[in-house]
């Protein structure tokens, strides 16, 4: 313990970092509405760390949520969960000491942007990458911890391709019998509709949806629903899910009372996730048919979705244009291809893209990523 500061940093970084200005770090990582990041280095191991500093309004004291996400980061030891190392306080600043890692999916994602303005992920990365976030979101619900905010920018990889989930700012454990909780979580492009709807009464699931928008989007480089607000964001949704029939709203409507039963929505037919993600493989669709369903109690489990075909068959190979696995042709390739232009060039007319920005229907798949390859020793 630091007796000039009163901070638990002192056997980590062997100084107070508030010994020297905090401009004199490594500098500044990011930015956000009540912290900033920034990056340290300990002088004795010399091992880089991310300091995540909170500042302190005397008259509210610490904010709720940096404490929430110290006592559930402490319980949350997992190679998929990002590491807090310490923490350090003073009278106006509290300083989360993690490990360090390179970058965030989002810009992972961005770096592989083409000049169609897509992301072209290979398959294998995906699918590493995918079930990697599918373990971290297990041990937090096998932990009774929702995470309630996981969005490509809240998931982090180091330089040897480990995915780890971070801020835990509106993370909430959870347990029996259910709570209420607020509906102001999950960033909207993320959020499950349920919640979108006014639901409190939520669980795991709520986690569940934000993993399969996720996949989406790692699949095809761009977010599956992009909402402005809430309604608009349902709309996003229905017009590829199509709308709910009454007896999934009555389901929603009967484990969340608290959703208004006379909302009214406008009648969306189903798009086949096959035309809107043409590029994916057939176990991919049918996880993310399972990660993106209406009702939460039919999303699949983390620890379900682990064990599913996708992660278990064999090795994603060029075919037609496409990536298959396990020697089955994408149900979309060779002469099924101009069968479903139609309906194709409806969802890409929603993407803003063309049939062939949104994904190569009649030229080759794009070349596997120039980046290195994820490594041979991820384990699952």
């Amino acid at each position: 313990m630091c007796e000039r500061h009163g901070c638990g940093l002192h056997n980590l970084l062997n100084v107070c970092a508030f010994h020297y200005p905090l401009d004199e770090l490594l500098g500044k990582l990011g930015e956000g509405t009540y912290a900033t990041v920034f990056k340290g280095r300990n002088p004795v191991t010399g091992e880089y760390v991310a300091l995540k500093e909170i500042n302190i309004e005397r008259e509210e004291g610490t904010p709720s949520t940096a404490i929430r996400e110290i006592s559930l980061m402490k319980a949350l030891k997992h190679p998929n969960i990002v590491q807090l190392h310490d923490v350090l306080h003073t009278d106006n600043k509290l300083t989360l000491v993690f490990e360090l890692c390179e970058q965030d999916l989002k810009r992972y994602m961005d770096s592989f942007r083409g000049p169609d303005g897509r992301g072209h992920m290979d398959g294998e990365t995906v699918m590493d990458l995918m079930y990697q976030l599918l373990r971290g979101v297990a041990h937090c619900h096998s932990n009774r911890v929702l995470h309630r905010d996981l969005k490509p920018q809240n998931l982090l990889l180091t330089k040897y391709g480990e995915l780890k989930l971070a801020d835990f700012g509106l993370a909430r454990a959870y347990g029996v019998p259910v709570n209420s909780y607020s509906s102001e979580v999950v960033t909207l492009w993320y959020r499950p509709p349920d919640v979108l709807m006014g639901s409190r009464s939520y669980g795991p699931p709520i986690d569940m949806w934000s993993c399969g928008c996720i996949f989406a989007e790692m699949l095809s480089g761009i977010a599956l629903f992009r909402g402005k607000t809430n309604d608009d964001q349902l709309t996003a949704i229905m017009r590829i899910m199509g709308t709910p029939d009454s007896r999934t709203l009555r389901s929603i409507a009967f484990q969340s009372p608290e959703i208004v039963q006379t909302l009214k929505f406008q009648k969306f037919g189903k798009i086949p996730l096959r035309k809107v993600l043409p590029m994916a493989c057939d176990p991919a669709l049918d996880l993310l048919e399972s990660l993106l369903k209406y009702d939460p109690n039919l999303r699949i489990s983390a620890a379900d979705a682990m064990k599913h075909p996708y992660f278990t068959a064999a090795v994603l190979t060029p075919h037609d244009g496409y990536y298959q696995r396990g020697g089955k042709a994408s149900e979309s390739s060779g002469a099924n291809r101009n069968d479903d232009r139609m309906d194709y060039d409806g969802a890409a007319s929603y993407f803003n893209m063309t049939p062939t920005g949104l994904a190569p229907r009649d030229v080759p798949a794009p070349a596997l990523c120039t980046a290195p390859p994820p490594p041979a020793s991820w384990k699952r």
